[in-house]
């Protein structure tokens, strides 16, 4: 079995409001293993990004991790300074945005911004960290990469500037890399160039992958294992087969009955009914209970996670799969 290089242990981040103590996150444990991808799956709002930006200690206020533990290679990331986190932020723990414009910085040359990544964190020559960067656009597919250094973000289209910014992130081959939706806004033939090219990386580097995204799609075609959030808890977390091809949270059933090639032509949508619960109003016990067809009185219990198999949890009083007796 692949070490862990990430263990997230019941993380718990708030957003303290007018309106009340928003549990973005809330009781979130998983691992991520060196050259592994772990799949982040869910719809908008049920705490993915939030997930994602606690690892990476960039929660503003209003809110606050108030428990848990992140821990990377044995360090807990909650227990550093702000000095210290932003020494392996960027190069031991990277990130990649939806937007690639949120990375980059529209009156700067590629060249001073990826020369400015490198020496934030390693000393060396300007010019031996321009052939860092020249060498990091070669390893994402970007063509004449030593022009490419000189052209401003305008220059490129849209699946380019996301290569760069992949290229930003692999400078240091951090051990991991979060990627948040960050082939949404391309359309599919870039998204699986992109895809292939993260793949490969990881894989070559043993990094480890958390790819963050509400489609089904990517996820079955880059992922090791899935986890399957909804309102602020990982209600169900497996290997990408057996999560995808036998669901066990009825949430997870209706995410996959949601994708159109699962439903026969001419026939309407299925979809889960109702909608998402706002995090600062949760419905007592299970949050999925008012949408789930399933749901009984014991639902109005808080659940708690299970073991289904080896690797295999779900948090579900009635889950779809059959418990080991």
């Amino acid at each position: 079995m692949t070490a862990a290089v990430l263990n997230v242990e019941h993380l718990r981040t708030h957003y303290f409001t007018r309106a009340g103590v928003v549990k973005a996150v809330e009781d979130v444990s998983f691992e991520v293993r060196r050259g592994k991808v772990l799949g982040l799956v869910g719809e908008s709002g049920s705490g993915k990004s939030v997930t994602g930006y606690s690892i990476m200690g960039l929660v503003d206020h209003p809110g606050r991790i108030v428990g848990g533990r992140i821990l990377y290679n044995g360090t807990d990331l909650l227990a550093l300074s702000e000095p210290e986190m932003r020494r392996l932020r960027g190069s031991r723990i990277a990130m990649i945005f939806q937007d690639p414009m949120m990375t980059l910085n529209p009156v700067l040359r590629i060249e001073t911004q990826m020369v400015e990544a490198v020496l934030a964190h390693e000393p060396m020559s300007r010019q031996a960290a321009r052939r860092r960067a020249r060498d990091a656009l070669g390893q994402v597919g970007i063509p004449s990469p030593d022009e490419r250094l000189q052209a401003y973000p305008h220059q490129f289209s849209g699946g380019m500037r996301q290569r760069v910014v992949i290229a930003i992130a692999m400078l240091h081959n951090p051990d991991v890399i979060i990627a948040d939706e960050a082939t949404t806004a391309l359309d599919v033939t870039i998204q699986g160039q992109i895809l292939s090219e993260v793949q490969r990386l990881c894989q070559s580097h043993s990094t480890g992958l958390i790819w963050i995204t509400h489609d089904l799609a990517v996820v079955a075609g880059i992922a090791d294992e899935i986890c399957v959030m909804y309102a602020g808890r990982v209600v169900e977390r497996g290997t990408v087969d057996d999560v995808l091809d036998h669901p066990a949270h009825p949430y997870t059933f209706g995410l996959i009955g949601s994708v159109p090639s699962r439903n026969e032509r001419g026939q309407p949508l299925r979809q889960i009914r109702g909608t998402t619960p706002s995090l600062a109003n949760l419905p007592q016990g299970c949050a999925f209970r008012p949408r789930c067809f399933r749901a009984n009185e014991i639902c109005t219990n808080e659940p708690e996670t299970m073991s289904i198999s080896s690797r295999r949890e779900t948090r579900c009083f009635h889950p779809l799969v059959a418990q080991p007796t």
